[in-house]
């Protein structure tokens, strides 16, 4: 028997039966007194298997005999959503003697901005060191208690998201210890042909933007650690357990795996798609919302002085490719303007494959100040560096420039990007 509780999913088949239209435990001999014989319905298989599952099918020679910390949260389960800290502790090939949480913790609770304070795991037993505030990578005490660093955490294609920066601190802590660095490969969420956006400059490097990569980047997150460890200079023994069966034209939808939340307003693998659209603008500004709050994080732009049908009316005659939009009035339960009725607009991503979210968030911040001229509050200038990587963005904004503007004075950064992303690419196209 598994070491944790099996689903109806995993019981012997002859207890999950479709009778009537309806599922219904019973064995086969009470079965054949009904007359017919059961539909049987074996779960499907994922057309991706995640890299923990690989390690642990057949990669153990990684990690077998040897003591491990994982730095990992919530959304770290193989394809049977079974955690990864789970699957390691009870594995007696291997001991999990540390655990490392990144920004939202251990299981996800934290809001942002917040992690854990050193505790032990209730399910494991296991040490925890928060990964966020005044240490962001792990203690070299910790370090010294392992004979390999793990990192299972599931990204979501986009750089200010602060995983990939855990990614590159752990990575740096694990090199200046000379541990080995494994990275348990799971899909982008976004698929990995497309990156837009600016290419984050060396002046503006930060928490939400540490490596020096676009808004959208189009990698795994092994493909991320071996572009760290080569761009870098790092240094890495690295090691990327590769996903099988993933390609790069694949969305999320398309893996067969089952999204777990990242974060607290990451609940869908659809909210991955419109977060860089809605966040690079309500995150770089102190009077807009992005829809946290309420049911459709990330969903929305509104603020008390839009008016939706007017802002509607101007998205649509945008023409932005693979997504469409409504006017929308709603109170968030919490976060900006709790409770104050707010107007803007809702999007609907038609075609994923041919959504562009950098272009719609440019498309989002040039309408609106041409609209309400004066009325977006920025942040200060260094904080919305920090978000787009590059400086300027709010005087670029009221100025007037277009989006095709915008866009042109990315494409060297992206070009230069494409160049040095191809070396540490490891999936094929299909």
């Amino acid at each position: 028997m598994p070491p944790y509780p099996a689903s109806d999913e995993h019981r012997a088949p002859a207890q999950r039966v479709l009778v009537n239209g309806v599922h219904a435990k019973l064995s086969l001999a009470f079965v054949a007194l009904l007359g017919f014989p059961p539909v049987l319905h074996p779960p499907p298989q994922p057309a991706v298997k995640l890299g923990v599952d690989v390690l642990l099918d057949s990669r153990i020679d990684l990690v077998a005999g040897k003591r491990v910390g994982l730095v990992t949260n919530a959304s770290g389960v193989d394809g049977r959503l079974v955690p990864t800290s789970l699957r390691l502790h009870e594995d007696k090939r291997v001991k999990l003697v540390q655990l490392f949480a990144p920004e939202h913790g251990l299981v996800g609770l934290g809001a942002n901005g917040q992690s854990d304070d050193d505790h032990v795991d209730p399910v494991t037993r296991v040490r925890v060191e928060g990964l966020l505030g005044k240490r962001r990578r792990p203690s070299p005490e910790a370090l010294k208690r392992v004979d390999a660093l793990i990192f299972d955490i599931q990204d979501v294609g986009n750089r200010p998201y602060t995983y990939i920066t855990t990614l590159g601190e752990a990575m740096t802590a694990a090199c200046a210890a000379g541990v080995p660095f494994i990275v348990l490969d799971r899909p982008n969420p976004l698929g990995g042909l497309v990156f837009e956006g600016p290419v984050r400059l060396p002046a503006h490097k930060s928490f939400i933007g540490w490596g020096p990569i676009p808004v959208t980047h189009g990698m795994t997150v092994g493909e991320v650690a071996r572009f760290y460890d080569r761009e870098l200079g790092l240094g890495c023994d690295l090691t990327v357990v590769e996903m099988e069966g993933w390609k790069r034209w694949m969305l999320w939808r398309d893996t067969g795996l089952t999204w777990v939340p990242t974060s607290p307003a990451i609940p869908h693998d659809e909210t991955t798609l419109v977060y860089p659209a809605t966040g690079m603008f309500a995150g770089a500004t102190r009077n807009v919302n992005e829809g946290v709050g309420t049911t459709w994080p990330f969903e929305t732009i509104a603020a008390e002085w839009i008016d939706p049908m007017t802002l509607w009316r101007a998205m649509v005659d945008e023409g932005l490719p693979g997504v469409r939009f409504r006017p929308i009035t709603y109170k968030p339960r919490w976060h900006y303007r709790g409770k104050e009725a707010l107007g803007g607009v809702q999007l609907f991503v038609t075609d994923p494959r041919a959504f562009r979210p950098v272009r719609t968030a440019l498309a989002l911040m040039t309408t609106v100040e041409r609209l309400y001229p004066g009325q977006t509050e920025w942040r200060s200038d260094g904080a919305v560096a920090r978000v787009w990587g590059i400086p300027r963005v709010p005087e670029r904004v009221r100025a007037g420039e277009s989006v095709a503007s915008f866009e042109a004075s990315f494409r060297k950064g992206l070009r230069d990007f494409a160049a040095k992303r191809e070396k540490a690419l490891i999936y094929p196209l299909r």
